[in-house]
């Protein structure tokens, strides 16, 4: 097997990555790719799953025994989820060569993986393959069991979600809008193209958080105040949210991207209303819940064949762009260069 490129983490970032000059975060490299055993698949990477999560994965002095995925190490390819192709497989019959996974196949090129590691996926037709790397993927995990089992939303309540445009959000909102039916979705996005989309989407308003008027916005929409809140953010709009929660209120956490390139995290002023509002408030990682992966794909499946949830163009933002090219596409997750889903597309 010929060398495969790769992007290593060259210097771990203490604030915003840097993609050039003396210490920049990533450099691309070669390795020789080994051969697959009996137990194994080599894939080639097809398109890269870019998600905020993995700016944790880089962060200096990382303690593992806080973090729910490995820390990169200095040297190592950075780690990152993908849409790849069977190209050799060690047990033909098991997974055939030919066949799409969704795998951890790092920022590589081809890379080697125990074939019990690797989630098989069937195309569906109408559907472009790079939804199971959101719409129909990890992101849809993070969304069902975050609305659903985590904060246990139902018809009766009223719901607000940050990061509404994002890949997550977006089908939080389909999802509690339209699936479970929640009597109110407010979302919170960071333009007023985003939030026409998201209304679009199922919300019953979405407010642009960079407006002036951000705070007496979402003051007015949550009168009355909100039984759950589904948290993609942290930061300001998370300390705003705790004085918007009604007693016994339930807030699922499940990311804070506002603080990821900040040396000193925001922290939160409001702290008081957790205990005087007696707020529960639970933090999740979606591998919790990745071995029921098959199901809830099937329900969403299924829920996007009778119309109910939008699985189409607009939930993805896919960046056709050569290998070499992408750090510079990861980097749009922080710029809010994206609409739904953000993937990296590998071209010659």
């Amino acid at each position: 097997m010929p060398s495969s490129k790769q992007w290593i983490l060259a210097n771990k970032p203490t604030d915003f990555p840097t993609l050039s000059g003396p210490s920049p975060t990533f450099k691309l490299t070669s390795a020789d790719v080994p051969k697959p055993s009996s137990s194994q698949a080599l894939v080639k990477t097809l398109m890269l799953s870019n998600d905020p999560a993995q700016r944790t994965w880089i962060v200096p002095n990382a303690d593992p025994e806080r973090l729910y995925f490995p820390p990169v190490q200095e040297g190592s390819p950075m780690s990152s989820f993908a849409l790849a192709e069977v190209v050799e497989s060690g047990a033909p019959n098991e997974l055939p060569v030919g066949s799409l996974v969704l795998g951890p196949t790092n920022w590589t090129e081809y890379s080697v993986h125990e074939i019990k590691t690797l989630q098989r996926i069937h195309p569906i037709e109408g559907l472009d393959s790079g939804h199971f790397l959101g719409a129909l993927g990890m992101t849809a995990i993070t969304a069902y069991y975050g609305i659903k089992e985590v904060v246990s939303a139902t018809k009766d309540d009223t719901v607000v979600v940050s990061g509404a445009a994002g890949a997550t959000g977006s089908m939080v909102v389909q999802i509690a809008k339209k699936i479970i039916g929640c009597k109110r979705v407010i979302g919170i996005a960071g333009t007023d193209d985003k939030c026409r989309w998201v209304e679009k989407l199922g919300a019953d308003i979405c407010i642009n958080y960079k407006k002036d008027s951000f705070e007496q916005d979402l003051i007015k929409e949550t009168e009355g105040f909100v039984e759950v809140y589904f948290d993609n953010v942290g930061g300001n709009i998370l300390d705003l949210m705790l004085t918007r929660m009604k007693r016994h209120g339930r807030i699922a956490a499940c990311g804070t991207i506002s603080d990821y390139n900040r040396p000193d995290p925001v922290g939160l002023k409001n702290f008081y209303e957790v205990i005087s509002m007696r707020l529960h408030i639970h933090g999740f990682i979606v591998l919790d819940y990745y071995h029921k992966f098959s199901d809830v794909i099937a329900e969403l499946t299924q829920a996007w064949k009778e119309g109910k949830i939008v699985v189409d163009e607009s939930m993805q933002t896919v960046v056709e762009t050569k290998f070499e090219n992408i750090p510079n596409v990861w980097m749009k997750l922080f710029e809010g260069g994206n609409t739904g889903k953000l993937c990296t597309k590998i071209v010659s």
